[in-house]
């Protein structure tokens, strides 16, 4: 008879035998990255190829669509649909990757060939972000499985191959679709868990918002002998504007950029960090104790509260650096923003900031979000039950979090669909997911696997929040 156990027995026995790993190891051999103009061809062959014949045999119909944008990767989307009574989901992924970075791989290992070391998947894709939609779909095939053929709800799902340039034209294909891609709820996968072991569902992503500090004083270097301590330095200005923006232990000094106009976090946002853990990424990074905001826990720092980075910086000619006084100075700025802000006044604010401290040498450019942040409330009925049905399928506790620590196109789903946003990550922060060595944990993707599973048999059952049944 079938069973929620027995889908998630399924689901696990095919991770068990290397069903899973094959399966992501056809994946990972199509290499499909958007940042290298070489490779174009394998998008389409990753939605077509890669995806194409494994949805048909779930059920799908699916469609390779044209990018809006001219000049970026195709979009997949498949609907398989059973009963319009019955609650639709949609998934979300992306089938671009990063650059492959060949050269700077370690010995032995490829960006376009899984290998198995320890307890570590290799290849590109791996976390970010094959792997992660791949385990769904092999989860939903087991509830398919166990239930005959029938999954007892409706599925719609986008494949998009422009992630890692931005999603750009992911927004203007939504909303020309928006009836066609209507759904109770969008449950996916993408970003980090909050820590390796811990299973967590983030309800949103931070925005990155992008604006160049440049400070052009003259048409070219002057002599640093005969004009140094006479004239201005471009990269002192600079280096004085970055630190008007942030204090020697990384303290946001534009209060007006912050959540709540720098008022403090948000009490939901409070309320559901408190005592979530952050860490696990090893490698070269470290949670640097007392850098950031005063007060605050790691969690949320990076969760609820907003971040400024120097991205890149300028000035003179750094690999063989003359003597003279450089004519300019430019650094490449990022701020991580929450929903909670306003990022239409970030130029703003900072052009006061900066004319309050003497700095009008220092001039802003090219500021505009590249990405905008997005939240569903974490108390939201369809939070709250596909939290119940991890925990229960898991047998563990399932952290929620108001938003990763990333950045994703959630945003385009709630604008277009209105959609509440399950974000439920597979990956850990250490993956090296831009870099040499992207890895993928075997032990929190098998959980991923049985948690979609129980998420999936759930779906098909009654009491959802889609009927109004959930919670009781």
């Amino acid at each position: 008879m079938a069973s929620r156990e027995g889908a998630i027995g399924r689901a696990q026995e095919f991770f068990d035998q290397g069903g899973f790993r094959d399966r992501l190891a056809e994946l990972v051999a199509i290499p499909s990255t958007s940042q290298e103009a070489r490779h174009e061809p394998a998008l389409a062959e990753y939605l077509d190829r890669g995806l194409g014949a494994w949805l048909a045999r779930l059920g799908f119909e699916s469609t390779r669509n044209a990018n809006p944008r001219e000049g970026f990767g195709p979009i997949l989307t498949a609907h398989r649909m059973e009963d319009p009574e019955r609650p639709t989901v949609l998934l979300y992924g992306h089938g671009d990757t990063v650059a492959g970075l060949d050269a700077q791989w370690s010995e032995g290992l490829s960006p376009w060939t899984l290998t198995h070391r320890e307890d570590r998947w290799y290849g590109r894709g791996t976390a970010d972000n094959k792997g992660q939609h791949a385990l769904n779909l092999a989860a939903l095939e087991a509830v398919l499985a166990e239930r005959g053929g029938k999954l007892g709800f409706n599925v719609k799902l986008v494949i998009e191959t422009a992630e890692e340039r931005g999603s750009l034209g992911l927004r203007d294909f939504v909303a020309a679709n928006r009836e066609a891609l209507a759904a109770d709820v969008l449950i996916a996968s993408d970003g980090p868990r909050v820590v390796p072991e811990l299973p967590t569902i983030a309800t949103g992503t931070r925005g990155t918002f992008h604006f160049d500090l440049m400070v052009a004083l003259r048409q070219g270097g002057v002599h640093s002998g005969h004009w140094g301590g006479l004239t201005r330095d471009p990269a002192v200005l600079l280096a004085h504007a970055l630190t008007a923006i942030m204090d020697r232990d990384g303290k946001l000094l534009v209060r007006d950029w912050l959540p709540q106009g720098g008022e403090g976090l948000p009490d939901s946002v409070r309320t559901v960090l408190k005592g979530c853990p952050v860490g696990g990424g090893g490698g070269a990074a470290s949670i640097d104790e007392g850098w950031g905001e005063p007060g605050f826990t790691a969690a949320e720092k990076i969760y609820g509260w907003n971040s400024f980075i120097v991205l890149a910086m300028e000035s003179g000619v750094p690999a063989n650096p003359v003597n003279a006084v450089a004519p300019w100075a430019r650094a490449h700025c990022q701020i991580r923003y929450t929903v909670d802000s306003d990022p239409m006044q970030f130029e703003p604010a900072l052009r006061r900031h900066l004319d309050a401290h003497g700095l009008q040498a220092v001039a802003i450019e090219k500021a505009a979000i590249r990405m905008p942040a997005s939240r569903t409330d974490p108390a939201h009925p369809w939070v709250q039950w596909a939290q119940a049905s991890m925990e229960k399928s898991l047998g563990k506790r399932v952290q929620v979090i108001p938003n990763s620590s990333g950045g994703l196109p959630g945003d385009v789903f709630v604008d277009h669909l209105g959609l509440p946003l399950v974000w439920v990550p597979h990956s850990y922060n250490g993956c090296k997911q831009h870099g040499p060595d992207e890895h993928l944990l075997v032990a929190p993707a098998r959980e991923g696997i049985a948690a979609f599973a129980g998420l999936w048999w759930d779906l098909g059952e009654a009491e959802t929040p889609a009927d109004g049944t959930y919670p009781k």
